[in-house]
């Protein structure tokens, strides 16, 4: 069964985080049925190395090493969302149409548009833009 629900990179880190109404919401979905894409991966795992090559104390490098653990073993609980020739095709469409949108969110969609799938974001304003995407937020 293909996933229905795409998590953005933001509701990703909120399940991070424990946030209680995203997090029961997700663990009482349909197992498998909700994914990750390769962006949130990239962008989620890419923050956690930015922040490794910076650190200046031992205590910074504990912090940035659990949480990138912490992030790689929750990305293990849910099947991952490709970046595949189809899904660039759709977000360079997307990219033509002007919308203001962040390339990463253009890409996010674009593998929810060819999955037909829904993305779970709190950014309804800029992912509302974006033409026969189905967007829901479950934060409220």
């Amino acid at each position: 069964m293909p996933p229905t629900h795409i998590l953005d990179t933001d509701v990703f880190s909120e399940f991070l985080s424990g946030k209680h109404p995203i997090t029961s919401r997700i663990v009482s979905t349909l197992p498998g049925s909700v994914c990750v894409s390769v962006i949130t991966i990239d962008e989620v795992l890419g923050g956690w190395y930015t922040l490794l090559r910076r650190v200046k104390s031992a205590a910074d490098a504990e912090f940035a090493y659990e949480n990138l653990a912490k992030s790689v073993m929750a990305f293990g609980k849910f099947p991952i969302a490709n970046f595949d020739v189809s899904a660039f095709h759709r977000c360079e469409s997307l990219v033509r149409l002007k919308l203001n949108v962040r390339k990463n969110d253009l890409r996010i969609a674009a593998i929810a548009l060819e999955l037909q799938a829904v993305v779970v974001t709190r950014n309804a304003r800029d992912f509302a833009r974006i033409p026969g995407l189905t967007i829901e937020d479950w934060d409220a």
